[in-house]
């Protein structure tokens, strides 16, 4: 049996010149490369068709700023902050709908020192897999390409049919 869990894009976000923090677009295209209008600057740990696409949860990014930490969507690199989705449920293997793409979620995101300006502490790992299991971003691949649009529907298809 399939189920479906729905959110919605809240933000989409790309720098052309590689890096962070990624800056808000109303709408672009997912490849299989990539997400066209972004550019990652250290090609051995960013992109690639494993790692064309990062997601973070709109709910984690609020939950963070509660604590104190003066972050904001984008800012830790995700290329689409996905809001009503129960972060805890994604997986490597989770199979999402975005808009007119179709993506594969494939690991947790590392984080890295480039984003510990948006923690109080410049403790970046407050997002590690690792130490705070659910608070990771996720990488994914492309399964469909398409493009996806601010406030897009989101869908996690959990399970078989």
């Amino acid at each position: 049996m399939i189920s479906v869990i729905s959110g919605f894009i809240s933000s989409i976000n790309v720098n052309p010149n590689g890096g962070v923090p990624k800056f808000p677009v109303e709408s672009t295209r997912l490849l299989f490369a990539g997400i066209e209008g972004d550019r990652q600057n250290d090609l051995k740990y960013h992109g690639g068709p494993e790692r064309a696409v990062c997601i973070y949860s709109l709910e984690l990014i609020d939950a963070l700023i509660n604590e104190g930490h003066p972050i904001n969507e984008g800012a830790v690199g995700e290329n689409l902050t996905i809001s009503g989705i129960d972060w805890s449920m994604l997986n490597s293997g989770s199979i999402v709908s975005i808009g007119e793409s179709v993506i594969e979620i494939t690991s947790p995101a590392p984080p890295c020192k480039t984003i510990a300006h948006v923690f109080s502490d410049s403790s970046f790992s407050r997002i590690s897999e690792k130490k705070f299991p659910g608070w990771s971003r996720w990488y994914a691949r492309v399964k469909i390409e398409g493009i996806v649009s601010k406030g897009d529907s989101v869908q996690l298809i959990d399970g078989e049919d």
